[in-house]
């Protein structure tokens, strides 16, 4: 199925370019943006770009999901467009909405001069509002939201629907037939579909199930916390010039915190956080005492931060 694209919404194949090229140049290019991929995720990036399916990133908060998706479109040189996701989120914020200003200015146009009010067809022959219907549930009365923007666009682009578990379930069947076909259904204009397929990522914390039919329409990639090694390389990457017995120390820090019981774990950008500060420091080691009262860089909460003292006040003692 490599180099062949999904025509969008017939379901079948034609001739397509890679952009990414194979899970080994993908993990190269991505490599270059400072994003540090294993080999499961290089390989996923790539079979979503030439199946035409979108990846569906899980994992907990703070471990690379949506920096994934905003390298990809570092790398490949696409226009990154971005959905938030959060609760209430509806149709208009998402697919498309009426430019509901604009169209009332256009009615009191087409009325002008005679004295209507705006209650249906008053002032207007029917044949004259049939018209003007028709005229303000056009192109130009229509104002187009991430998904929307997506499709249209004439040139391949990343879309990142971002924190998809935020939305209700009932949101969700917002995103099916964009994620099916490539296409939006807008009653008034009919149906818009994709002339290119975006490279489409969605991104989860799992604080809810997501639906099967959502999932179903996705390949599915977990991102885990890093190992020790591969976090390690990933401070060496975003602070240069910190030692590699540093790097390594606050690696091992961020580990141990990891297995402690907070309310919430510090996440990879934490730890470039915390890199950052011991490099401006001047530190060339993390000492227990230094490690202690930096907390407050990795952790944000008063009873995190409690409990990780206690704990590496302990690790000390013994």
């Amino acid at each position: 199925m490599a180099d062949q694209e999904r025509v969008p919404g017939t379901g079948t194949w034609a001739p397509r370019p890679s952009r990414l090229g194979s899970p080994e140049l993908t993990a190269q290019g991505l490599r270059k943006v400072g994003y540090l991929p294993n080999e499961r995720i290089a390989s996923v990036v790539y079979l979503g770009e030439q199946l035409a399916k979108p990846v569906l990133v899980e994992g907990p908060a703070g471990t690379g999901k949506t920096e994934l998706a905003k390298s990809v479109a570092q790398m490949t040189g696409m226009r990154l467009i971005r959905l938030q996701c959060y609760e209430g989120l509806d149709e208009a914020k998402a697919l498309y909405e009426w430019n509901y200003k604009k169209q009332l200015l256009r009615i009191q146009a087409g009325q002008g001069g005679q004295g209507g009010q705006l209650n249906g067809q008053s002032g207007l022959t029917e044949a004259a509002w049939s018209d003007l219907e028709s005229d303000i549930f056009s192109e130009e009365f229509l104002l187009s939201r991430p998904l929307l923007t997506a499709i249209r666009a004439p040139e391949p682009v990343v879309l990142l629907i971002d924190e998809v578990d935020r939305l209700e379930v009932e949101t969700e069947a917002l995103l099916l037939e964009v994620l099916s076909d490539y296409q939006v259904s807008i009653p008034e204009l009919g149906t818009i579909t994709a002339t290119q397929t975006p490279l489409v990522f969605l991104t989860s914390n799992n604080s809810r199930e997501l639906s099967e039919a959502l999932k179903r329409r996705c390949l599915y990639l977990y991102i885990d916390y890093p190992s020790v090694e591969r976090e390690k390389e990933i401070v060496r990457s975003r602070v240069p010039g910190i030692g590699e017995r540093l790097a390594a120390q606050i690696s091992g820090l961020v580990r141990s915190l990891r297995e402690i019981d907070l309310k919430k774990r510090p996440s990879v950008s934490e730890t470039i956080d915390l890199a950052n500060t011991l490099f401006l420091l001047g530190a060339d080691e993390v000492t227990p005492q230094l490690a202690v009262e930096t907390l407050h860089v990795l952790l944000k909460y008063q009873s995190d931060i409690e409990k990780a003292a206690a704990e590496l006040t302990v690790g000390q003692r013994t």
